[in-house]
């Protein structure tokens, strides 16, 4: 994440990716919300909930890579046209301490844009007591889908 500007392709990105964000029921179950919203960066936030954790009371890993994952989605989505739709084709999460805090801020940045194929890295920070600890990064590739029934923004 070397601070690299991106030009998004819809000039509408962030009201696209905020709309489609609204429609995302995960998310909305895991009670997470949408913060940044960036060309190629994006960051989702979310409180810790007893629902949500393992059998120590850290948040589990499947819903830290829930988070990530649609972190990570929508930074490349930021990039992509108006008209396409975004779809994970790979991930692989690195959980680095148990996933410990109050709150939980999941960024999404792209690394390397691509007309199809862009990949993105993740990391998840916990807050904890005001402080900030990296739990998990993420490394994904995103595939832009466009003309497919049912797969839009």
């Amino acid at each position: 994440m070397d601070g690299a500007r991106f030009e998004p392709q819809d000039p509408a990105f962030a009201e696209r990716v905020r709309a489609s964000f609204g429609k995302q029921g995960a998310m909305h179950t895991i009670g997470a919300t949408l913060g940044e919203v960036a060309p190629g960066r994006v960051v989702i936030e979310l409180a810790w909930q007893q629902g949500l954790t393992q059998q120590h009371g850290f948040l589990h890993a499947g819903i830290v890579a829930t988070a990530l994952d649609s972190a990570c989605g929508y930074a490349a989505s930021s990039l992509m046209a108006a008209d396409a739709g975004i779809l994970t084709i790979e991930f692989k999460i690195n959980l680095l301490a148990p996933a410990k805090g109050q709150r939980f801020r999941m960024e999404g940045t792209v690394l390397k844009p691509g007309r199809t194929i862009t990949v993105v890295e993740g990391r998840a920070i916990a807050l904890d007591d005001g402080r900030e600890k990296l739990v998990a990064t993420m490394n994904a590739t995103m595939m832009a889908i466009t003309g497919r029934d049912g797969i839009k923004h």
